[in-house]
């Protein structure tokens, strides 16, 4: 391996190092900070004096003396809030307590029978279970309530929805109000969703960014493949991602085969996550060509934004991104194989091989 190659190799691995950071667990100091990552955990034993969190899953087993403002897939409560809870989640558990109100818009609420909770309580969701202590009002709209026998609610209960249970743990007044539901979960979910559309759009572009540096002739080519040749691209890419995991299971049926099973698991997913952002790259490349502008850092962030915008989209927008990632996979699994043919036929004539996708 020459130097230039390992120095792209060295680099290709810090930048990695730096992406997959967004997705590792984060622990929080002992101060006011705002904090993303996979997973972001105020440990047992720890004091936080506040926390705004977007993560996978945050996870409170110690102490936030202030308030908690969390946009996650799940948050998990178990330790002690001094403050408010606000929290956009697809799910919120609250084992611990809570000295002020609560605010959450989730796809599941639960408050268990050791949790309590100082405050109000305003909840728009899929399912609420109520099992702890309320010190004030509650405000839930959610397809399904549900009341368990050590609720303890001590003041009013408007709810809009299926209220089940335990009734009598409301020491107020219980009042239907089908409106409650629309008004809490209108414009939190969306927020959350646009939020975690940005962290993962963030990523994309850092590690996009990082390809086109290291390896500009073989992202050309990556992109050259999907114009010339979709069809090809993109049966070649379905093929892939039909038949590595087939692979893989067929590997770890035998003790021997699991590790690689395990460590191509993770290969596969990085490859995924390449192929995505080739696939927005090369089609935005395309669509710019068409139109006379022959920029690789237009396209990737034209291609990658793009991407991010059709998340949004039921359906349509769904299938029009697994096209593109089916011709970033197919392309890059050609790239690939046309590089690992040219280091061969270079080994076979004694010459020493690149060491990166391309001698650029």
């Amino acid at each position: 391996m020459t130097s230039t190659s390992r120095v792209r190799t060295v680099l290709v691995l810090a930048v990695l190092v730096l992406v997959v950071v967004g997705t590792v667990p984060v622990a929080v100091a002992a101060q006011s900070e705002s904090r993303s990552g996979g997973t972001v955990v105020v440990e047992a034993g720890e004091t936080v004096d506040e926390l705004e969190a977007f993560a996978g899953t945050v996870i409170i087993e110690g102490t936030v003396t202030g308030d908690v403002s969390a946009v996650a897939g799940s948050v998990q409560i178990d330790g002690a809030v001094g403050g408010d809870v606000e929290a956009a989640a697809g799910s919120v558990q609250i084992d611990g307590s809570v000295d002020g109100d609560v605010e959450a818009a989730a796809g599941s609420l639960e408050i268990t029978d050791e949790a309590t909770i100082g405050g109000d309580l305003s909840v728009g969701a899929g399912s609420v279970l109520i099992d702890g202590t309320l010190e004030g009002d509650a405000k839930i709209g959610a397809e399904t309530i549900q009341l368990g026998d050590d609720a303890s609610i001590a003041g009013d209960l408007r709810y809009g929805g299926s209220l089940e249970g335990n009734t009598d743990a409301v020491a107020g007044e219980i009042t239907e109000d089908s409106s409650i539901g629309i008004d809490l979960t209108g414009t939190a979910v969306p927020i959350a969703s646009w939020l975690f559309s940005a962290y993962v759009l963030a990523l994309n572009l850092l590690l996009g960014a990082a390809l086109l540096a290291l390896f500009p002739r073989f992202s050309d080519g990556i992109a050259d493949r999907v114009a010339t040749d979709p069809l090809r691209a993109g049966l070649t890419g379905f093929a892939l991602l039909v038949g590595i995991p087939v692979l893989l299971v067929a590997a770890a049926i035998t003790v021997i085969g699991i590790p690689f099973a395990v460590v191509g698991a993770f290969g596969f997913a990085l490859l995924i996550w390449i192929g995505i952002i080739y696939g927005r790259y090369a089609v935005a490349a395309w669509l710019l060509s068409l139109v006379g502008v022959d920029n690789r850092w237009l396209a990737l962030v034209v291609g990658l934004v793009a991407g991010a915008v059709l998340a949004q989209l039921p359906v349509l927008g769904g299938l029009l991104n697994l096209l593109v990632f089916l011709l970033g996979l197919g392309a890059l699994g050609f790239g690939l194989y046309a590089h690992r043919r040219q280091v061969r036929e270079q080994e076979s004539h004694g010459e020493s091989g690149p060491g990166g996708p391309t001698a650029d």
